[in-house]
């Protein structure tokens, strides 16, 4: 049995990445690892001065020390990244580097390519910053959160690190998520030979439902980069089709004035819900609807939905277009299209029995791809090559 350090630095807003985070711990700890959390918090930024949190964003000795201090009282196999920003910062691969640890750093999001992390910029796929040394395209445009000045610290960070070598040198195994993941990844400098890829899992498995609601479903954050203006949108032409939308965002507002506004009746904003509630609406549901117009990484509801044997329709875009197997596990309609996104939905609603059947193939994905055991058996292999890899 191995000691795994599980290192994660959590968001102000909680999301994908953290869930991922747990249930792997939960995972290696069920098979018997002895799993050793090593946890940040950004929400720590709002007792620094702003120089000191920029500081720490690039270099953060607090953290090497701590790192240090973990690795020669616990002294694990491998040490297991998840995020790194803002707090822990790159600075904890030297920690590892130095006390002999192998490093793994899982890719949740383009954060080592991209200073805003989607490869998005006004609402479209940008790549301009893609395999550039300097990505000042993303500081012009404030691609973080909307400001120059923070996008150019994310930008500094980038840099320093590229100087230093961070990326190619102190890190053994980079987990992409999706094989698209990895082109970009590889596009974007980081060294083909050291990424491998992981999908996330769904664990523990809800089971497949009879799917004897008569409506889609949507679950996802209300914001601009989800789909929820071409989603709305195709809804205006599909009255007559149920549409249960779980989640919440900074679009919430705009997304419940527009289903007021336009008299559809048939859409419901459910807002947050817990992981088991949505397994039941899933489990409920005739189709998924993911219309997403970033280059999503991997999303765990798509998973989620194979595993409850619920078909997909989604953008043709980026990785979910080879997640989603067009015809087989679902639909793939043209991002940003609502006409296209209600044509294809409208079809779906008339064809039960193909519906039915890509729900049956979306469960063999499942189990093909995505289980808990699946998981594990790629990790221990990930984490050995890791192992062999640092003493080379």
């Amino acid at each position: 049995m191995l000691r795994v350090c599980l290192i994660h630095n959590h968001y102000l807003q909680p999301g994908g990445e953290d869930a991922v985070f747990e249930t792997e711990i939960a995972l290696l700890e069920r098979m018997g690892h002895e799993v050793i959390p090593f946890v940040e918090d950004n929400a720590r930024l709002s007792g620094m001065n702003p120089l000191q949190a920029v500081r720490n964003a690039v270099w953060s000795g607090e953290t090497q020390e701590k790192m240090r201090r973990l690795i020669r009282e616990r002294k694990p196999d491998v040490a297991h990244f998840h995020n790194t920003f803002l707090m822990i910062s790159p600075a904890a691969y030297y920690a590892c580097q130095e006390e002999g640890v192998p490093v793994v750093q899982t890719l949740h999001n383009y954060r080592l390519i991209c200073p805003g992390a989607l490869l998005m910029r006004e609402g479209r796929v940008c790549e301009e910053c893609v395999g550039r040394t300097a990505p000042w395209p993303s500081v012009m445009h404030g691609c973080w959160r909307g400001s120059r000045l923070q996008t150019s610290v994310v930008a500094a960070m980038l840099m320093v690190h590229r100087a230093m070598k961070t990326w190619s040198e102190q890190v053994d195994i980079y987990i992409a998520l999706t094989d698209f993941a990895r082109r970009k990844f590889i596009e974007g400098g980081l060294p083909a030979e050291k990424i491998v890829v992981k999908p996330n899992f769904v664990d523990p498995d809800p089971g497949v439902g009879r799917h004897e609601g008569n409506y889609a479903l949507f679950v996802g954050r209300l914001s601009p980069e989800k789909g929820m203006h071409t989603l709305l949108r195709a809804w205006r032409m599909l009255k007559d089709v149920p549409l249960k939308i779980v989640g919440d965002g900074p679009l919430r507002a705009e997304v419940e004035a527009f289903i007021g506004r336009e008299g559809l009746t048939e859409v419901e904003v459910l807002g947050r819900k817990a992981r088991e509630d949505v397994f039941c609406l899933m489990q409920k549901a005739r189709v998924l609807v993911f219309p997403s117009e970033c280059y999503e990484n991997f999303p765990v509801s798509v998973a989620e939905a194979f595993a409850c044997g619920l078909p997909v329709i989604a953008s043709r875009l980026g990785a979910i277009a080879e997640i989603v197997e067009d015809g087989r596990t679902g639909l793939l309609f043209n991002p940003n299209d609502p006409e296209d996104l209600a044509v294809t939905v409208e079809w779906a609603w008339t064809h039960s029995e193909k519906l039915a059947e890509m729900g049956r193939e979306a469960r063999r994905a499942y189990e093909e791809k995505y289980t808990a055991e699946r998981n594990y058996a790629l990790l221990m292999d990930i984490y050995a090559q890791a192992r062999q890899m640092a003493l080379v």
